[in-house]
């Protein structure tokens, strides 16, 4: 389904646009990523976040989500 926000003022597009670039997505990715949050979706981690978690060479799948999780809230 297609959603459509009209009148959003120009300060908060520019905090999500920020947002979205600290979190290396699109402007549509956080938006998605905000709503999924905000319905208790589970997260489906981006290309990137894959990526990275390979380049770590970790054992087990836990850490992996540790540091996932501690990386987003920064």
């Amino acid at each position: 389904m297609d959603l459509s926000i009209k009148s959003v003022p120009e300060d908060q597009v520019r905090r999500l646009r920020e947002r979205a670039k600290a979190s290396n997505r699109s402007l549509q990715g956080e938006l998605r990523a905000l709503i999924d949050e905000a319905t208790g979706t589970p997260h489906r981690p981006t290309v990137d976040e894959v990526v990275r978690v390979s380049r770590l060479d970790l054992e087990r799948r836990d850490e992996a989500a540790r540091l996932i999780r501690e990386d987003r809230e920064r």
